[in-house]
This record gives C-alpha cells, structure tokens and sequence, in this order.
C-alpha cells in the first residue's frame, strides 16, 4: 500500500501519536528482494562481532589492552545493528510500518548514542596505538585493567549522558506536520522536521554535539596519527617500521570506514539533498549506520594476526 494513503494526520504530543516510517517509498512490491540484502547484511552484522566477542573472551592471550577496546567497538556495532533491526526488517518483512513516539525517541536516542560511542571507541584506541608505538615501555604501566574501565565507563557516560536534554526535549513538542519520516528508522533530525515547536535549542545542541564529539575526535586521531607517523619515522630499520605500521593498519581502516560514510551522507545531504530521490536519502542512511557494523569485524579478523588465527581455529577446529 501507497504512502499516500497511509498519511498520519497530525495528533496532540499528549495522545499515543504514531509516525509512518517510509522505507524505499514507492518501492513497496521489491521489499521481499530488498529482504534478502538486508537480512544478510544484518546476520553478518550480529555474527561477526558476536565472533570478535567471544574469540576475545576465551582467549586469555588476548587479555590486552587493544583488545579490550576490540571488545568495546564490536560491543558498539552490535548495538547499533540491533537499535535498528526490528523497523529496518520489520518494514521489508511487511511486519511494521508505523512506530509511537516513545518507541521512536527512544531507537533515536540509541542510534546517536551508539554513533558517539563509536566514535569515543575509536579515539581511545588511538590511543592506545599512540602509547604502545610512542612510549611501549610504559604501556602496560599507563593502560592498566582499572583505567582501561575508567575509560571505558568515560565513553559510555560522554556518548548516552549529554545527548538526553536534546531527546528528551522531543517528547514535548508538538508535532503538527504529516507523520511521515523519511527513513526506516528514528532519527534526531527527522522529528525535528516534524515538529511545528520552537526546535532551536535541539538544532543547536545537536550541532554543538556534532563539534564537541565527532569533529573533535576526528581532530584528535589524526593528530595522535602524526605524532605515530613521526615516531615511526625515527625508527631506522625498515622491517621495524613496517611491524609498527602493521599494529596501526586496522585501527586506521576502522577508522575510515566509520568517518568516510559520515561525511558522504553529509556532502550528499548538504549539496545534493534537494535533488536526490527519497530512495537514495534511505539508502545512504542505511549506509551509515550499518556500514561499520558490517566492515569492523572482517578489517580486524583479516588485518590483526591474533584475531585471523584464532578466528581460522574456531572455524576449522584445528590446532595452529
């Protein structure tokens, strides 16, 4: 069924309101073949971290640092494929298409939590990789088992703790426009284009956000990223650099394929949103939230030996 005839008319924030979630809009009679796609994407998703996990657990060996902060990314990407799984499927399975306003705050809050958690995990690992390769001699000493919990009790509390007044804000609104958001799931932005409130303390929070977090990390793994490379630099073998950029080469694919999806959608949005179709805005939204997800086990299960053998051995149930 159409969405024209599925339009929300507009409800009072104090009643139960419910929002349409598109999907590919228009392309309703594909969704048993879009079904497929995404289900897989989806069980890689939920497999391959669930696999990084429990290769980290059982493996005393692997009771390191960096793993530790391995651990914590895959925990985030599982997160974020399961805050948005049960609209994304449920809409191509034929299963949902509308969700109430506290179901849809509360995946919003999640999916942008997640998303800053992300990119906290990745910052933290960076620095991880800046004291291994820049003072290995007190790595052990600076990455204690109790600092490395204070760190990660620090990202968990800066990506879910400033993000609330924003949310919260959400439920209050009055949201007068037709009930149709353009995604498959919740998203900050799109209730605000909903709401016929005043939104400009949830605007500029949101980008003060933004700055404050996904910009400044960005800013500060590239600058422990130059003060690797200088170090690396000194080094005077050639075999030993290599083996120090060999340590770095994951974190840094992770890296790209967390922040690279984020700027395409924003570039895309930004200079081209006018003119993209509403199918291509789904598209590359679906892009950025499941694209890491997807891509961070294999990089870590193809580029970090530890992880590559022990994943070999659980597959083939060999001894190595």
């Amino acid at each position: 069924m159409y969405l024209s005839s599925r339009m929300i008319t507009s409800v009072s924030p104090s009643t139960n309101s419910s929002f349409l979630l598109t999907g590919f809009s228009g392309m309703e009679q594909q969704y048993p073949w879009f079904s497929i796609p995404f289900s897989s994407i989806y069980a890689m998703v939920l497999l391959g971290n669930c696999m990084v996990l429990h290769v980290i657990w059982t493996e005393p060996s692997l009771h390191q640092p960096m793993f530790y902060f391995l651990s914590m990314l895959a925990l985030t990407d599982l997160c974020m494929g399961l805050s948005t799984v049960y609209t994304v499927l449920g809409i191509l399975w034929g299963i949902i298409r509308e969700i109430n306003l506290d179901s849809c705050i509360t995946q919003s809050y999640f999916i942008h939590g997640v998303s800053f958690m992300e990119s906290s995990v990745l910052l933290a690992m960076a620095f991880d990789r800046y004291i291994a390769i820049c003072n290995p001699l007190r790595y052990s000493s600076i990455l204690t088992n109790s600092r490395i919990s204070k760190i990660g009790l620090t990202i968990i509390g800066r990506s879910f703790f400033f993000i609330i007044p924003p949310i919260i804000h959400l439920k209050f609104f009055n949201y007068c426009h037709f009930h149709i958001l353009s995604h498959s799931f919740c998203l900050h932005q799109d209730l605000l284009h909903l709401a016929c409130s005043d939104i400009r303390f949830n605007s500029c929070y949101a980008l003060m956000l933004v700055i404050c977090i996904l910009l400044l990390d960005a800013i500060l793994i590239l600058f422990s990223y130059i003060l690797i490379l200088k170090s690396v630099l000194a080094v005077a073998s050639r075999e030993e650099r290599h083996k120090l950029f060999q340590t770095c080469i994951s974190h840094v694919c992770a890296v790209l394929v967390f922040y690279i999806p984020i700027d395409i959608s924003l570039t895309m949005v930004h200079r081209f949103g006018k003119h993209l179709s509403p199918v291509a805005h789904v598209l590359i939204g679906n892009i950025y939230i499941l694209f890491p997800p997807l891509m961070n086990p294999i990089i870590y299960s193809v580029k970090t030996q530890q992880i590559h053998t022990r994943m070999l051995r659980l597959f083939t149930l060999k001894r190595y």
